[in-house]
């Protein structure tokens, strides 16, 4: 029977829990004091009244740098919020077309559809057929195909008109 692996601890390791011999060592000010023993590297620290954080540990040596451990990490969760408060969720948006649709119906569809790329959400633009109008597929392809070439400037198509069940669908993203 085997040990259970040692737990891994997230984020950075910092003072005793980095187990290597020789680090590369930035010190509090900022500099480099090259490749340096962890036992100094160590006395440094404590002598500074810092924590020793181990920053890059994948290099060879590890880079640690000397400073207080509890504003770096306050620091990166700050960092980290201001990313995700950045980063923009892509939504798809669906528009609903019948194929005997009327041109200012259609035109309402189409603001909606550009006001939807300039949000820069995609759209799956679905054609949906009732009855007999399964037998007039060709109407809704020319449909789809006039709402390709109106968004051509501003959009791309991510998925080409294709048929499901009795819908048909195209998938529009922003350029």
């Amino acid at each position: 029977m085997k040990a259970p692996p040692a737990p891994q601890k997230d984020g950075h390791r910092i003072n005793r829990d980095i187990r290597v011999r020789e680090v590369q060592l930035i010190d509090h000010e900022g500099l480099n004091r090259g490749t340096t023993d962890i036992v100094e590297a160590l006395s440094l620290a404590e002598e500074a009244g810092l924590d020793l954080v181990e920053i890059v540990p994948n290099a060879n040596p590890p880079v640690c740098k000397i400073l207080d451990y509890g504003k770096f990490r306050f620091l990166e969760q700050k960092k980290a919020a201001e990313a995700r408060k950045r980063q923009k969720v892509v939504e798809v948006k669906e528009i609903k077309l019948r194929p005997g649709i009327d041109d200012h119906d259609y035109e309402t569809k189409m603001k909606a559809v550009r006001r939807f790329f300039e949000e820069g959400d995609k759209v799956k633009v679905t054609l949906r057929f009732r009855g007999r109008e399964m037998a007039h597929q060709d109407l809704g392809f020319r449909l789809l195909e006039k709402v390709k070439l109106e968004t051509g400037g501003i959009a791309k198509v991510e998925l080409e008109p294709s048929m499901e069940g009795r819908q048909m669908i195209m998938i529009l993203a922003p350029r």
